[in-house]
């Protein structure tokens, strides 16, 4: 596959059908859920929206990150969280209707911020002259295309064709680890040149991000005296971010395959991190 045809059709496409695949997952009653959690999901929010950002900015400068891999981190960043966070929640004996619900709610806020954040971050850290902006009303067409729309088509298909919705939710699965395991080994070989510079470079910031974010956002959870299910969910939900989106926007919209190596990598490391978390939940809240 040449690189035009992977970061123009095969990556939106991919990224398209993982959503769609959570769309099947999910009812109207799912959005109603903000009445029953408003303390939970108004924190979660105000973390993907203000707080993720800030610490990847904190990160950054605490490592000395170069320009484009610290644009990339910030993209990561401005990221709602993935599908895969609702499992991993399901496997640490999390709250799994808060994480559905603070998904779906992250990607349709985070849809409109992203362009926003992305491009303070590419004003602040790459050389002037040197840059281009994330166009920002093709910015916002594109993620709600390749995230609301492929969410709304699943939740009609599950509402007009539940048995068919429920029956095709593995095979929707499947696919889902398949392209992202496709996606990430993509964006690293683009850059197999540099990677063991850009794993040396990016590795521990990302490491560090993730740790910062999954830690800060527990221990603030439970100092507003959420539950621990909920503040572990919480936790899940804003350190288990959509690196497949991080690495849509920067290998896409900003053709700049560099930028998306944080996201590959930051999606590689979280998942050892979701390991430790998975025993730490289901350690403290046996069932």
């Amino acid at each position: 596959m040449n690189a035009n045809f992977i970061t123009e059709i095969f990556l939106p496409l991919a990224l398209a059908i993982i959503m769609m695949g959570m769309g099947l997952t999910l009812v109207v009653d799912d959005f109603k859920r903000v009445i029953l959690y408003p303390k939970a999901i108004g924190l979660g929010l105000i973390f993907h929206v203000i707080l993720l950002p800030s610490i990847a900015f904190l990160v950054i400068y605490l490592l000395g990150l170069r320009t484009e891999l610290a644009v990339g981190l910030v993209i990561l960043a401005s990221c709602p969280a993935g599908p895969t966070s609702n499992l991993i929640t399901h496997l640490s004996k999390g709250d799994t209707a808060l994480a559905i619900t603070l998904t779906i709610f992250s990607s349709m806020v985070t849809i409109f911020t992203i362009p926003f954040v992305v491009n303070f971050a590419i004003r602040h850290f790459m050389p002037e002259g040197q840059y281009e902006l994330l166009p920002l009303f093709r910015t916002i067409f594109t993620v709600l295309l390749i995230i609301a729309l492929p969410v709304a088509i699943g939740m009609l298909i599950r509402y007009k064709a539940p048995h068919f919705a429920e029956r095709s939710q593995k095979t929707f699965k499947l696919l889902s680890a398949l392209f992202l395991v496709l996606i990430i080994g993509s964006a690293l070989y683009k850059e197999k040149d540099n990677l063991a510079e850009f794993f040396q470079l990016s590795g521990p910031a990302a490491l560090l991000l993730n740790i910062l974010t999954l830690g800060i956002s527990f221990l603030l959870a439970r100092w507003i005296r959420l539950n621990f299910r909920q503040s572990l969910t919480i936790s899940i939900e804003s350190g288990i971010q959509n690196g497949t989106l991080g690495i849509a926007i920067a290998s896409t919209l900003l053709q700049n395959p560099t930028m998306s190596i944080p996201s590959a990598i930051y999606s590689i490391i979280m998942f050892i991190t979701a390991t430790a978390i998975i025993f730490i939940g289901n350690k403290t809240l046996k069932a």
